[in-house]
């Protein structure tokens, strides 16, 4: 299944509180497990005024359809076609 990175435009988003980001993350869990598609959210990271997704979903617009369910922004979503590390070097 792709993964998409989905870059997330929240002012304050690094000032959000561990209840306010339950909340989100609750959200989120909830709106995947009634979309009716393969979707998987991984992990996301909370970088100054944006939220950076990494999700696994059929396509762009099942992503789209997740944020709008959400109330959440998708402000770029962008498909991962390599991933890379370290080890890479050594390949």
């Amino acid at each position: 299944m792709p993964t998409f990175i989905i870059e997330r435009d929240i002012p304050g988003a690094s000032n959000l509180s561990k209840a306010d980001l339950c909340a989100i993350s609750a959200k989120s869990n909830e709106v995947v497990e009634n979309l009716g598609v393969p979707y998987t959210w991984i992990t996301s990271y909370v970088a100054g005024d944006k939220i950076y997704c990494v999700h696994e979903a059929p396509s762009a617009d099942a992503i789209r359809e997740h944020a709008d369910k959400g109330g959440f922004p998708a402000n770029k979503i962008t498909e991962v076609t390599s991933v890379i590390g370290p080890e890479t070097a050594n390949a």
